[in-house]
């Protein structure tokens, strides 16, 4: 975990979890006052979900993935979030840890939102076994989280010494 995912992720959960449930509780009790306490426990327990995410324990890091996403995106339906989700903080912390939680599959441009690339490069990952196609369609979500857990290979200049 890098110092700068990790503000990203806490400062973006925040403002999602203000935005979700802070603000509508504030709405109701028709008084800041009242949910001052709330947002100030809410900076802290964000740095820990945060801290979670990204950590090393994998079954706490999907655990904690799970529990945010049903406060902050309850329904009766499952998760399925647009495309633009995935490109997140949180929606890349979620897609690195848990995957695409309920799905086996998704299209390539959702493939593509997940990993950060175009859907030309999932077809070309496809096409050169690097992610697996679904027999119904689409990629998989676990080949996805693998690859996305993959370590990065630098591609910085290389000297040929002769």
């Amino acid at each position: 975990m890098n110092t700068r995912e990790h503000v990203a992720l806490a400062g973006e959960l925040v403002e999602l979890i203000e935005r979700r449930i802070v603000d509508p509780l504030e709405i109701l009790l028709g008084s800041g006052e009242q949910v001052d306490p709330v947002r100030a426990r809410l900076r802290i327990e964000a740095e820990v979900w945060a801290a979670q995410l990204l950590g090393r324990d994998e079954s706490l890091a999907v655990r904690t993935a799970a529990r945010l996403i049903a406060a902050a995106f309850p329904g009766d339906g499952p998760f399925d979030p647009p495309d633009a989700w995935w490109r997140t903080a949180f929606g890349r912390a979620v897609a690195r840890r848990a995957g695409h939680p309920g799905k086996e599959a998704v299209p390539f441009a959702t493939a593509g939102a997940m990993l950060g690339i175009t859907r030309q490069g999932v077809h070309d990952l496809v096409k050169r076994a690097k992610l697996d196609r679904h027999p119904d369609g689409g990629v998989t979500t676990h080949s996805i989280r693998e690859r996305l857990n993959q370590p990065q290979e630098r591609h910085g200049a290389r000297r040929h010494h002769h």
